[in-house]
C-alpha cells in the first residue's frame, strides 16, 4: 500500500530518520511530531509530557509510528534519568493512543517501539515473542510502555517492535565506535553473552514492512544470526584496525555502571524474530559483519 500517510513521534533520532527516508522512497507522505518550533509543512508540534497532541492529525494519518524516548545509551543511570527513560516512553505511548479515541477515523496502524530488555537476563532460553516476561528495570518499563500502546482504539492494529543493539552512526555503537578508535576497544565481562544486534538499515525496513503487514502484538527486531558480545566488539577493532587486547572484568562494569551495565552489557538474549521471518521479511544484513561493513563503508 503505497501512498500512505504515516504519522512519525521521534523521527528525528537514529532509527527515525532512517525510517523517515526509507518511507519517503516508498512513495509514503510523512509528517512528524517535534517539541521545538515548526520548521517546515511536515512538521507539527506536540508536548507528550503534557499530554498535547493535535487530534486533526490522529485522522488524517493512515499509520502512526512512535519512536519517542529517552537515550538508553546514555549512562550512567542516576534515579532521575530512570524516571525520564520510563517517562518518556510512557507518556509519549500514552498520549498518542488517547488522541487516537478523539479522531472521527482513527489511524488503522499503530507501530510502537518497544525493547529485548522486556526479556531480561536469560542465557539459557531461545526468546520468541511467545516468550513470558524476565525481570529488571528495562523489563518493568517494557511492560508499562507497551501496555500504553495497547490503549489504542479497537479498530487499530497495534504492533510493538521489541528492538536490540542498533548497528549503526549513533545509540549503543557511538561510544563502542569512540573507544575503539582510541585504541581502547575491550572485551566487556565474559564477551560470553550474546547481543540481540540489527542494522541500521533492516531495523527501518523491519518497521516499513509492518506498516503493510498484518502482524500485531510484540515483534523481535533483532537479526537473524546470533552474535555475542566478544565477537561485535572484536570486528569492530578489526575493522577499525586497532588493537583487541583490553578486558573489563564484570565487577568493574557493576560498579561503574550499576543496573544499566548489567542490562545493557551483560545479559545474554538469544533474541529470534520468529514473526519477522515467518511474515517473509528479508533481512539485508544477515550477520554481524555485514551489519558492521553497512556501518563503517
Amino acid at each position: 500500500m503505497a501512498g500512505q500517510t504515516v504519522l512519525i513521534a521521534g523521527a528525528s533520532g537514529l532509527i527515525g530518520t532512517e525510517v523517515t527516508a526509507q518511507l519517503r522512497r516508498a512513495g509514503h507522505e510523512v509528517l512528524t511530531l517535534v517539541r521545538r518550533p515548526t520548521t517546515n509543512r511536515s512538521e507539527f508540534t506536540w508536548s507528550p509530557s503534557a499530554g498535547i497532541v493535535d487530534y486533526n492529525l490522529l485522522d488524517r494519518a493512515d499509520a502512526v509510528i512512535n519512536l519517542s524516548g529517552a537515550s538508553l545509551s546514555k549512562l550512567p543511570w542516576t534515579k532521575s534519568y530512570r524516571g525520564e527513560i520510563r517517562d518518556s516512553r510512557v507518556d509519549a505511548t500514552r498520549t498518542l493512543a488517547q488522541a487516537m479515541h478523539h479522531a472521527v477515523n482513527p489511524p488503522a496502524t499503530f507501530l510502537s517501539g518497544s525493547a529485548v530488555g522486556f526479556y531480561g537476563d536469560r542465557p539459557l532460553d531461545v526468546l520468541t515473542e511467545e516468550s513470558s516476561r524476565g525481570t529488571g528495570f528495562l523489563s518493568d518499563v517494557v511492560v508499562d510502555w507497551e501496555a500504553e500502546a495497547h490503549r489504542a482504539p479497537e479498530s487499530t492494529r497495534v504492533a510493538t517492535f521489541r528492538t536490540g543493539v542498533v548497528i549503526g552512526p549513533g545509540g549503543a555503537m557511538k561510544p563502542l565506535l569512540a573507544l575503539t578508535r582510541a585504541f581502547l576497544g575491550s572485551r566487556l565481562g565474559s564477551g560470553a553473552q550474546i547481543w540481540p544486534w540489527i542494522s541500521l538499515h533492516d531495523e527501518a525496513a523491519a518497521i516499513v514492512h509492518l506498516l503493510t503487514s498484518e502482524l500485531s502484538g510484540p515483534v523481535n527486531l533483532a537479526g537473524p544470526v546470533p552474535a555475542t558480545s566478544d565477537r561485535l566488539t572484536a570486528l569492530t577493532a578489526k575493522a577499525l584496525h586497532r588493537p583487541y587486547r583490553l578486558a573489563v572484568p564484570e565487577f568493574a562494569i557493576r560498579a561503574l555502571l550499576g543496573d544499566a551495565g548489567q542490562e545493557m552489557l551483560l545479559s545474554s538474549q538469544k533474541v529470534v524474530p520468529e514473526k519477522l521471518l515467518a511474515d517473509g521479511f528479508e533481512f539485508r544484513d544477515q550477520t554481524v559483519e555485514k551489519a558492521l561493513e553497512a556501518l563503517l563503508d
